[in-house]
């Protein structure tokens, strides 16, 4: 019986090692090339791969912008300036003729809405004061006239022609008082009347000052130019034959310099050409940036009615040859990869796409050599690992 327990002991221990030698062999035996290949697929890949942070991006300048069918055909070339809109710049002057006495405000110092910028003495804003009080004076005696004539007239001491009398006065003299008041408001005539106040109507900077303190100067004369920097637009000279295509509301693309585009969206297009340059004028509306009246920019306007290729333009900067190839730095989550691209016609430093890239990728166009550096760099690094 003893035997019998010690013979199946042995088989069991057998079985075990045999078992744990099988499981170490499998742990120990080679991988299968299939596996081998999977694993070396994207080890390919990532050599045109580049792992660059959103901070690392901007800290060395690289512009990513989107891209979007449509070849060089439909697109419009302009040369633009950036310009006050109607409501963002204004010119001061006195309302009345005078001296100037006081000068709050200098060349480039920031204005409220409503905040004077200098003071003018002068003999017309007496007089617009004085007519002020005495029109009001006249309305008060007026009004008096007209409650005592009701109260007689209550009391059926006097006729009824004389507190109608006594009515029509009092709205006349009210006529008058409130005329004179609006016409001292609009000249801007200070409280003690001796002045007309020169107060902006925007909020903005001073952008032009020629007033000078003592001199004498008549209502038209400009003291002060305000602008609002905020209250921009953009105007662009288009030819006669781009004019025809363009429409309020077609999608622009303002180029602000060092690669950075900024969106913009046609706001209209003047209907007749400039008698000098025979070109007619898109004013196109910013969506977002910064801009300085009197700045020179460049914008591409995409008109709706133009005709999408398969194509995508990009600046001729986004194409880099890398091992005599045509690459493209595409964005991806973690930075950016290299794809090969096939480029069609270049028109104005600008080139097109005719494969490689899809619609609503972002690449990088602006400093784009530099990725170029990096990833060669990479590659040297493999290569003295190896």
């Amino acid at each position: 019986m003893t035997a019998n327990r010690n013979l199946l002991f042995g088989v069991a221990v057998t079985a075990l090692i045999a078992g744990l030698g099988g499981y170490g062999l499998a742990r120990w035996s080679p991988p299968e090339p299939m596996v081998e290949a999977a694993k070396a697929e994207p080890a390919a890949h990532a050599a045109d791969a580049l792992t660059l942070s959103t901070d690392a991006i901007r800290g060395v300048g690289i512009v990513v912008e989107p891209v979007a069918a449509g070849g060089l055909s439909g697109e419009i070339l302009a040369q633009a300036i950036v310009a006050a809109s109607p409501t963002g710049q204004a010119v001061l002057t006195a309302r009345a003729a005078g001296a100037v006495t006081q000068i709050y405000k200098r060349l480039g110092d920031p204005v409220r809405a409503g905040e004077a910028l200098a003071l003018v003495e002068s003999r017309d804003a007496a007089q617009f004061a004085a007519d002020r009080s005495a029109a009001a004076a006249r309305a008060a005696q007026a009004a008096r006239n007209l409650a005592r004539e009701k109260s007689l007239y209550d009391q059926r001491v006097s006729p009824r022609a004389d507190y109608e009398n006594a009515q029509a006065e009092a709205a006349t003299a009210q006529a008058e008082a409130t005329r004179a008041a609006n016409a001292a408001s609009a000249a801007g005539v200070a409280a003690n009347g001796r002045g007309v106040i020169v107060a902006s109507p925007i909020a903005g900077r001073v952008t032009a000052a020629p007033a000078v303190l003592g001199a004498f100067v008549q209502p038209e004369t400009e003291l002060f130019r305000v602008a609002d920097s905020r209250r921009i637009q953009i105007e662009a000279a288009i030819g006669n034959v781009d004019a025809q295509r363009v429409a309020a509301g077609d999608r622009a693309v303002i180029e602000a310099g060092d690669g950075v585009t900024v969106a913009g969206k046609v706001r209209a297009v003047t209907p007749t050409l400039d008698a000098e340059t025979r070109q007619a004028t898109a004013v196109i509306e910013p969506i977002g940036g910064s801009f300085r009246p009197g700045q020179s920019l460049r914008v591409r306007i995409l008109p709706r009615t133009a005709a999408i290729s398969e194509g995508i333009v990009v600046p001729e900067d986004a194409v880099q040859s890398i091992e005599g190839r045509d690459m493209a730095f595409v964005r991806t989550p973690t930075g950016f990869v290299a794809t090969p691209v096939t480029i069609g016609a270049r028109s104005g430093s600008r080139v097109e796409i005719t494969s490689g890239l899809k619609p609503g990728q972002s690449v990088a166009t602006h400093n784009a050599f530099r990725l170029k550096a990096e990833l060669a760099k990479g590659s040297g690094d493999e290569a003295e690992g190896h």
